[in-house]
């Protein structure tokens, strides 16, 4: 299940990281794990395993797919790099490469405009806090990021969600130019949206739930978050607003997040257990994924999301698309009794409205 070739790009002479200050990890085989193996709270690891999940994609909803070997080393891994890591590569996602390229190559393109063409969809309250950020705008623990970004969310009507979610009604604003940036990521996001329902069906399984456990209530109408973001080189930032983080260590706040990353350029980084940070170094054509701060609560803390952060030193400007698969808005995520049954028999979290969550992120999350 595990790609082979995948590893060379992590070797290749054109991709060299910055910051080595322990050996450049390789990416190991996940070893192959009972589902009931004790929970780690995650671990030392110096790799981010790499799965292929083809045989998840091909029969997870299969009805026939009980007992199927293949489907079954794929969740097994699942629980491991969930336990160990909380973050994973990803192939065999059934999403083409040429369209991943795509993605960033137009978000890269919008980027590169004048300013004041970018700030025709400038973020405001008023626009449910969907729109352009310039660089320094988004504030991860009281520090200005240093990167800019579009922000998109689930479209909510006036009123759906009453008082909950007023701060983020709104649809999502697109650019005029380029001119095919709203048809081509809101298929890109159709995709997505299928593709992490899936990966959430192996991590029920993984969990010794039901394949339903995330629909439904919990997420049956999961709530999605897109941010494109670029992080520009140092240079092109002026002096007295620049910091050397383009985006502080943080969870995310959902069930899921995957992770489209420039090709070559080594800037995402993941803490382990020790404190030490470890390269998510980009290997094309995967996605990287890691859990959040919903299925922490959900599983009472048998899955723990992992910190991360951004750190662009690389002399070209950088790109990535993050899309997050969340809970139902209005869901509230409490640990279910199974999860509690395995880890003491008590709720180590308290209920979470998701919504709630999420609001309280977003607005103190910009300067603006």
């Amino acid at each position: 299940m595990i790609a082979d070739p995948a590893v060379t790009p992590l070797t290749s002479p054109h991709l060299t990281c910055h910051r080595p200050p322990y050996p450049e990890p390789q990416i190991p085989l996940c070893s192959r794990v009972s589902l009931a193996s004790p929970n780690n709270m995650g671990s030392d690891f110096k790799a981010i395993p790499l799965i292929d999940i083809s045989p998840l994609v091909e029969k997870i909803d299969d009805p026939a797919m009980a007992g199927d070997e293949g489907l079954l080393d794929v969740v097994r891994m699942l629980d491991d790099a969930c336990r160990e890591a909380g973050f994973f590569y990803v192939k065999g996602h059934g999403i083409s490469e040429s369209l991943m390229t795509e993605v960033r190559d137009i978000t890269r393109k919008f980027f590169h405009l004048p300013r004041e063409e970018k700030l025709k969809i400038k973020m405001t309250p008023q626009s449910g806090y969907r729109g352009y950020q310039r660089v320094g705008e988004n504030v991860t623990k009281g520090k200005p990021d240093m990167h800019e970004a579009i922000d998109c969310y689930t479209p909510i009507e006036p009123g759906r969600y009453g008082d909950l979610a007023k701060p983020m009604e709104g649809s999502n604003l697109w650019p005029d130019y380029p001119s095919n940036f709203d048809a081509l990521l809101e298929n890109y996001i159709s995709l997505l949206r299928d593709l992490s329902r899936k990966i959430m069906r192996g991590i029920a399984l993984a969990l010794g739930a039901p394949l339903d456990a995330f629909e439904g209530g919990v997420a049956g109408d999961a709530f999605w978050v897109l941010r494109l973001i670029g992080y520009p080189i140092s240079d092109d930032i002026p002096q007295e607003e620049r910091t050397d983080i383009g985006c502080g260590a943080h969870t995310d706040y959902g069930l899921l997040t995957l992770v489209n990353q420039d090709d070559g350029i080594c800037a995402l980084e993941v803490r382990n257990q020790s404190g030490e940070w470890i390269y998510a170094k980009p290997v094309p054509g995967t996605f990287v994924c890691n859990i959040g701060d919903m299925l922490k609560v959900w599983s009472n803390g048998i899955y723990q999301p992992t910190l991360h952060r951004v750190v662009n030193n690389s002399p070209r400007y950088r790109v990535s698309v993050a899309f997050f698969y969340e809970s139902n808005f209005d869901a509230a995520v409490e640990p279910v009794e199974f999860c509690r049954e395995k880890t003491g028999g008590v709720a180590k979290y308290e209920k979470v409205v998701y919504g709630e969550h999420l609001v309280q992120k977003v607005l103190t999350n910009f300067v603006m």
